[in-house]
């Protein structure tokens, strides 16, 4: 036998030997795998009835404590306290398990897990979607430019609002995927991409024409302090972010979002003004385009519904910035009455 083939039976062998060891490990994994689906069974079993018993509890205590005594009223008090700890001890649970998909996922990716069951891989993806919005912001400012001064035709505004779709019907999915995880991003900034979606969505159904035309280089300026001020955000809030979970005081899947939130609070005197200005630009969007909509040539659709649709983002960003800002003024004026 040659000295070739001799080496190559020996690397049978070998690969023999490894061959075995990895079927053992492969039935090991399979094993443990079952037994992980059978726990995150059982967790979410016992998780949803607690979660029930505790909301018959907590409706039952609401009931009693209208004719409580002093010191019953303070148990109650002390018991609803511990059952609202509970619920986001729960949550942080869920954040871990699989669950069910929303409306918004369903239609989109239909009932696929999209858990991310290691602290690792949340970081992980949660830090590509920081990315990602980073560099789309980039090229929607970029693209918002050279549609504004140097490329003037249709077909370059409808490739820049095609973008802005994408741009916000992919934002919306990731999020939807970063809250099934546990990023406790809720309210109005959930609903915000779904309307900014429909916003471009109509944009770019908008027939070039005389009233497109008068209201063309608004919109594009404004998508141009947009995009500037998104950027502004995306570092001041990375900054938060980064101090608060050195201090261990934020979830690590907490997410930058287009607006301003409770943690959002240091250097605020910088950011606000714009974030202000940029909610009356959506307001004054809206007035032009009410405006247009009765102009005598205006026959497109479009127009009073964009009128509408920029109204409700300036509502929806306008007194929601405007309750977290009161919130936090508040507790900081309490925490002085205290000290």
């Amino acid at each position: 036998m040659s000295g070739q083939l001799e080496r190559c039976e020996r690397e049978w062998h070998e690969l023999e030997g490894e061959f075995q060891e990895l079927q053992e490990t492969h039935r090991i994994y399979k094993q443990k795998l079952e037994e992980l689906t059978s726990l995150q069974t059982s967790c979410s079993s016992s998780i949803s009835k607690q979660k029930t018993r505790l909301k018959d509890l907590k409706h039952a205590l609401q009931r009693y404590k209208k004719h409580a005594s002093r010191e019953e009223a303070e148990l109650i008090q002390q018991m609803s306290a511990n059952i609202k700890e509970r619920q986001n001890i729960f949550f942080d649970m869920e954040a871990y398990l699989p669950k069910k998909n929303g409306l918004y996922l369903n239609l989109v990716l239909g009932n696929v897990n999209v858990t991310l069951l290691s602290n690792q891989a949340k970081f992980a993806y949660k830090d590509e979607y920081e990315k990602f919005k980073l560099y789309l912001t980039i090229i929607l400012l970029l693209g918002a430019v050279a549609c504004r001064f140097v490329l003037h035709y249709r077909v370059t505004d409808e490739v820049f609002n095609f973008l802005l779709v994408w741009y916000y019907c992919t934002l919306t999915i990731r999020e939807s995927i970063l809250i099934s995880n546990g990023s406790r991003i809720k309210g109005w900034w959930v609903s915000h991409h779904y309307v900014s979606t429909f916003l471009s969505g109509v944009m770019l159904t908008w027939p070039n024409g005389l009233i497109y035309q008068k209201f063309r280089n608004q919109f594009l300026a404004f998508s141009i302090f947009q995009s500037c001020v998104q950027f502004l955000q995306y570092y001041y809030q990375r900054g938060c972010l980064y101090r608060l979970r050195a201090l261990g005081e934020r979830n690590h899947l907490d997410l930058t979002v287009e607006g301003f939130q409770s943690w959002m609070w240091r250097g605020l005197t910088f950011l606000l003004p714009f974030l202000f200005c940029g909610h009356f630009w959506q307001l004054y969007n809206a007035v032009t385009l009410f405006e247009l909509s009765s102009h005598e040539e205006c026959r497109e659709w479009q127009v009073f519904v964009l009128a509408l649709t920029f109204l409700v983002l300036f509502l929806g960003n306008f007194l929601t910035t405007l309750k977290v800002v009161h919130a936090k003024l508040q507790k900081n004026r309490n925490k002085g009455k205290k000290l």
